[in-house]
């Protein structure tokens, strides 16, 4: 088994170099409590036995300003790429992309809230990103969602429209499973499998919340697996961002999936990735 990761972050040491000016204007304090740098993320995937990761830009510390994630990424080009996030309704998107990709982007990631600011999921269908979007089908670019229900039917109306775009929901889309089988809380995620370039990232979040309520990860992720298939699932750390070491959250991770195959598991911890991020592969 291969596990690849497409879910961490990294903060730079050097405030000079790299300083802080996060989005909505509010920092994270996870950023502030638990930075951790490229070098501290190449040591922790040594110990946990990760062998590569698409590395996400922490938007809640460095806003639109890719540079940290860029240059730690290339610092380990056999290990690591980065994923990047851009003002996607600025007139000059497209250049800016290419800017970035020019330096080593794989790939987007729009960040519409989280624990600085609720989801406001209107700018996913502002008619000003979709040159951008058009774009990211051209190069060949995999973009990320961070949004919760609220913002699930703009994330359809973007997979019908951009089809050849693979979109990622970060955690799901942070469904409600507590009510568990058959998740009929869930419907609104579950929809969306009928979409083909949509994928979703397994992290920290549902691993936790199928251990509440009436959910289980015995009844869950196979439904998961059933609907979506294991190479539409990735899975993603979130460290530092979740608490624990990264041996802890692939732990937690190895042991919610224990139920399913070995070829259902290999997709999730490896295989989609590669498909997601090619130059991870290579």
């Amino acid at each position: 088994m291969q596990y690849f990761d497409i879910h961490p972050h990294i903060i730079s040491d050097d405030e000079t170099r790299y300083p802080p000016a996060p989005l909505f204007g509010k920092r994270s304090d996870w950023s502030q409590e638990r930075p951790n740098t490229v070098e501290a993320l190449i040591a922790a995937m040594d110990e946990a036995g990760v062998e590569r990761a698409a590395v996400v830009h922490s938007s809640t510390t460095y806003g639109f300003d890719n540079s940290y994630v860029v240059d730690g990424c290339n610092q380990y080009p056999d290990r690591l790429v980065a994923v990047g996030s851009v003002d996607m309704l600025a007139d000059d998107v497209c250049d800016v992309i290419r800017g970035w990709a020019d330096k080593g982007l794989a790939g987007l990631r729009i960040f519409t809230g989280g624990s600085t600011k609720d989801f406001d999921p209107k700018e996913l269908d502002d008619p000003r990103s979709f040159k951008a979007w058009d774009l990211l089908g051209e190069l060949g670019l995999a973009m990320c969602i961070q949004t919760g229900p609220i913002g699930l039917p703009q994330v359809a109306m973007l997979a019908k429209r951009f089809s050849n775009v693979a979109i990622i929901l970060d955690h799901l889309g942070r469904p409600d499973v507590l009510d568990g089988p058959p998740y009929t809380n869930a419907a609104r995620l579950f929809d969306l499998a009928t979409l083909p370039n949509i994928y979703l990232k397994l992290t920290p979040r549902i691993f936790g919340d199928v251990k509440k309520g009436q959910a289980s990860a015995d009844t869950f992720f196979p439904k998961l697996v059933t609907v979506f298939g294991a190479d539409h699932l990735a899975w993603g750390s979130n460290f530092p961002t979740s608490p624990g070491t990264l041996s802890e959250i692939k732990s937690e991770a190895e042991a919610g999936l224990a139920s399913l195959s070995d070829a259902d598991r290999g997709w999730i911890f490896g295989g989609t990735a590669r498909k997601l991020y090619p130059t991870l592969a290579d």
